[in-house]
């Protein structure tokens, strides 16, 4: 795999435009000065590393489409990379054109070599920090405040469960709902009576973490009286994120994560 040192605005869709989630230089990052990796695959997905200014991407639907729902999705990688195409872009290109508006987060990674950051100090305040961006300019994007939500796979669900368990008292940096695909380290999942619906997926031959892991969680949220929904899949691994066209059973997750919207009335019945 070769490391190009490429322009991030470069390799996604022009339609694509990089937001710094803090203007001024994001705290924790202090001198950090080395440009972004970014890898390529040879069937062309991007991975990125050495993230020191994290950033939202904004894929917005078309007027006419706009259902005034937000996701801000996050990639996986464990947390030393971040797959922004099978959990990035492709999921927000098909998000977007379904009338959702995404995000694609671009967080600072704990365990990358040579790393200073950790999850709970850098990576969730990144989303918590976005959380309050997108809302603060929710007009000027369509989106309503009370329907911006997290999306993230593998180290990236960990991230969007954690900001789904701590946020401020006013609740500025609450998600109004939680998608949590093949999450890392669940057992850090420690639902709570004000923590937002979940909507969970997960492959049945994942790792035992992931794929025993989940049905304890969802266990753990009926509990909690939070409402849940979970879709564990005979096949499919981990990582299988969201690539077009394909037809396999869990590739359909992202079809019932629209069909979960509509069920929680976030979106109407025809998704808009």
């Amino acid at each position: 795999m070769k490391t190009l040192l490429l322009s991030l605005a470069f390799l996604l869709p022009l339609h694509a435009e990089e937001i710094l989630i803090y203007p001024n230089g994001a705290p924790g990052s202090e001198g950090k000065t080395g440009e972004e990796i970014v890898k390529k695959s040879g069937g062309g997905e991007l991975m990125i590393s050495n993230v020191h200014k994290p950033s939202i991407t904004p894929y917005l639907p078309a007027a006419d489409k706009a259902t005034g729902v937000a996701v801000i999705v996050a990639p996986g990688g464990g947390h030393s990379i971040l797959c922004v195409t099978h959990e990035g872009s492709n999921v927000a290109e098909w998000l977007a054109e379904h009338g959702i508006a995404a995000f694609v987060l671009k967080y600072r990674l704990a365990k990358e070599e040579g790393s200073t950051y950790t999850v709970d100090d850098h990576a969730v305040p990144d989303m918590q920090q976005a959380i309050r961006l997108i809302r603060s300019r929710a007009a000027e994007w369509h989106i309503r405040p009370d329907a911006v939500g997290v999306m993230g796979f593998s180290a990236g669900g960990e991230v969007c469960a954690l900001s789904s368990m701590k946020f401020a008292a006013d609740k500025s940096d609450r998600p109004d709902f939680q998608a949590l695909i093949y999450p890392g380290r669940s057992n850090r999942i420690v639902p709570l009576a004000e923590s937002p619906p979940a909507f969970l997926a997960a492959s049945s031959n994942d790792r035992p973490d992931i794929s025993e892991g989940l049905t304890k969680v969802y266990l753990d949220f009926k509990a909690a009286k939070v409402p849940v929904e979970l879709h564990l899949y005979s096949g499919g691994g981990h990582g299988f994120g969201y690539r077009p066209g394909r037809t396999s059973p869990e590739s359909q997750w992202i079809v019932r994560f629209e069909d979960w919207l509509k069920e929680r009335k976030f979106l109407g019945p025809s998704g808009s």
